[in-house]
């Protein structure tokens, strides 16, 4: 109700400003703003292809959520069909369908395209890096987004933020991990940079789209698997095939999720129209982070205190291990080309420079509370 309530809000003040072009008066704009629209203006049809299964908890309402915000925002006159993983595209092939046309939008994690484009990792998420308040500040107000439009240019894709899952959680383990020795010959699925450093700690990264997740861990293709936090992992029913779940989620201290737009596609919008896409993102990107963080806890007394999973805290020692690794791999990362040099020298100067702000305001508070 309050979703649908804030999305209606921002439909008149949009309205209200003229952003419709229409000709009728302000009373009647507050009124019927889409029949308005409508009647002055064609219908722009655009899909979003998604690499979560649709309405998935988080991930794919989130993608609803922008999607919703854009027809409604626009009145009408722009709509968008959300098409879950492997409707229209496979999880995995959403960044090429988007660039080549295919849909107009994709929604989905930047580090799924490390093969193609390692800089989009700094993206998604860095292990041990800036949490979903840091990234924002940087994408938005330190010049991260700048950087991220010139790393997808080349592929004729607009990035936006859209969606961040906060901290998330270390995994589901099908054995315990008591020390770093208990790292070595693990078969676990975990993407972009947090798979680098488990295959230097001796471990063996497999990348799998969501909907693999269950069955893999359940008939011992993997040993573990990392996901999101609770809220999904619950609503996957994780805790029927694995019954240790680690934390924290070093490897994700966010995940920032995308929406990449063709760059055609976007250009041919009128300005107002623009506006609207870019402004239902930074909306979406904030409401995913709320609703993570609203259901997060009640999941996990779901997990705990009904499905009996152990919640385990990883050892100093292989967190240790793992920090070494993402040091040397996060500076590697940065030496592949000058764009990457570029991101890296600016992700981490901000990344120092908030550290240091948290120290005296978030942390310094929580120690208190």
């Amino acid at each position: 109700m309050e979703r649908r309530k804030l999305l209606k809000t921002a439909t008149l003040i949009t309205a209200a400003a003229g952003l419709t072009a229409c000709k009728n008066s302000t009373q009647q704009v507050l009124n019927e703003p889409s029949k308005c629209a409508e009647s002055e203006q064609d219908v722009i049809e655009w899909k979003m292809v998604t690499a979560w299964p649709k309405n998935f908890p988080g991930l794919g309402t989130g993608a609803q959520f922008f999607a919703d915000a854009i027809t409604q925002m626009s009145g009408g006159r722009l709509t968008v069909k959300v098409f879950g993983s492997g409707e229209l595209v496979p999880a995995f092939e959403v960044f090429d369908a988007v660039s080549a046309g295919t849909a107009q939008i994709g929604h989905s994690a930047a580090y799924y395209w490390k093969g193609k484009l390692p800089e989009a990792q700094y993206f998604g998420a860095v292990p041990f890096g800036m949490n979903a308040n840091e990234m924002n500040a940087w994408l938005y107000h330190g010049g991260g987004l700048e950087l991220w439009e010139k790393a997808y240019r080349p592929f004729g894709l607009k990035p936006l933020p859209v969606g961040q899952s906060g901290v998330q959680m270390g995994g589901w383990f099908n054995k315990e991990i008591n020390h770093k020795e208990d790292i070595k010959g693990l078969v676990m699925r975990i993407p972009g940079m947090g798979g680098e450093i488990l295959s230097r700690a001796g471990g063996t990264p497999q990348a799998l789209p969501g909907a693999e997740l269950f069955t893999a861990l359940q008939t011992g293709t993997i040993d573990a698997t990392e996901w999101v936090g609770p809220y999904n992992d619950l609503a996957f029913g994780l805790y029927q095939a694995a019954q240790f779940y680690y934390y924290p989620g070093w490897h994700e201290p966010t995940a920032c999720l995308e929406a990449m737009i063709n760059q055609k596609a976007f250009d041919a919008l009128p300005e107002d129209l623009k506006s609207i896409v870019e402004l239902a993102a930074m909306a979406a990107n904030q409401n995913m982070l709320a609703e993570f963080n609203a259901n997060n806890q009640r999941a996990l007394d779901t997990l705990v205190n009904e499905h009996q999973v152990e919640l385990r805290e990883y050892p100093d020692e292989v967190l240790q291990v793992f920090k070494t690794y993402a040091e040397d791999v996060l500076s590697e990362l940065g030496e592949q080309s000058e764009l990457s040099k570029e991101i890296y020298l600016s992700y981490k100067k901000f990344a120092d420079q908030t550290k240091n702000w948290l120290k005296v305001s978030e942390l310094a508070y929580l120690k208190v509370r």
